[in-house]
């Protein structure tokens, strides 16, 4: 039996809210897909009003689990990203979705890309995404092999278009802190994805892509799963339309200006 890819100078950062049983299992399979095939680290921050202890219970013992107390209903995932950010220590960090998956291929890929310098930013996939769907989803968690996605992908339907760049990426952490890491005006769930990567260009950074698609787990969708109010959407889309027009050195004192005392805490 051949040894687990060494990702030791890797981080995956989840930041999560459990607010369904799909997002509960899917985190735990996740996980579970990237922890028994790499040898690397976890950070999972869960923030709720609650602390069920679940995830304590359901996650092996080599995932750093934190909870903070959050008694607002929109899960202010920015804020959650960087202060996983803070922790990690790993010159690599991979933010990752509660609910995706990509091939061990893919992800050994992203992570050579960062090391060599041949990108500051990697998205593992190509932009298509995959939703399970319910059926193919429970046979997946049923026989726990990753084929199982990739012989279903007719049964499937393309969501978000075929340039995403959400769900998951890799980034060099320094590289990440100098280009403003989160934008936390991006207040619940909308285009902060689009948003980051607009910026990442714009100031120079070099973001590339893995050949190959991402699979998203199938789960139900409540007020995290969209936007929370339809004024809180078309904020974000014009504050989206706004950055992307700025110049460098726009952009660079627009970072500057977001929240200096943050950013020297990294």
């Amino acid at each position: 039996m051949s040894a687990k890819p060494n990702l030791l100078d890797t981080t995956f950062l989840f930041p999560v809210r459990i607010d369904s049983i799909d997002r509960l299992e899917n985190i735990c399979h996740v996980i579970e897909f990237i922890r028994s095939n790499f040898v690397t680290n976890f950070l999972v921050l869960e923030a709720d009003r609650l602390n069920t202890k679940l995830l304590q219970k359901l996650l092996p013992e080599v995932v750093s689990l934190k909870f903070t107390e959050d008694l607002d209903p929109v899960f202010h995932r920015t804020y959650y990203i960087n202060q996983l950010v803070k922790m990690a220590t790993t010159p690599i960090v991979a933010i990752w979705d509660a609910d995706v998956l990509v091939t061990k291929t893919q992800i050994v890929k992203a992570v050579e890309s960062i090391r060599t310098r041949n990108a500051s930013f990697v998205s593992p996939y190509d932009g298509l995404t995959f939703d399970t769907s319910k059926i193919v989803r429970e046979l997946y968690f049923k026989k726990g092999d990753y084929s199982v996605l990739e012989r279903n992908k007719g049964k499937m339907n393309k969501i978000y278009g075929p340039d995403h760049v959400g769900g998951c990426f890799f980034a060099r952490r320094q590289d990440y802190i100098d280009s403003g890491l989160e934008n936390e005006r991006f207040y619940g769930w909308g285009h902060e994805d689009g948003e980051r990567v607009n910026r990442w260009k714009i100031l120079g950074y070099q973001f590339t892509r893995i050949d190959g698609c991402m699979f998203h787990l199938t789960h139900s969708r409540g007020l995290n799963s969209g936007y929370h109010t339809n004024k809180q959407g078309e904020i974000k889309k014009y504050e989206l339309v706004r950055l992307a027009q700025l110049t460098r050195n726009e952009m660079l004192k627009e970072v500057k200006s977001w929240d200096e005392t943050r950013l020297s805490e990294f």
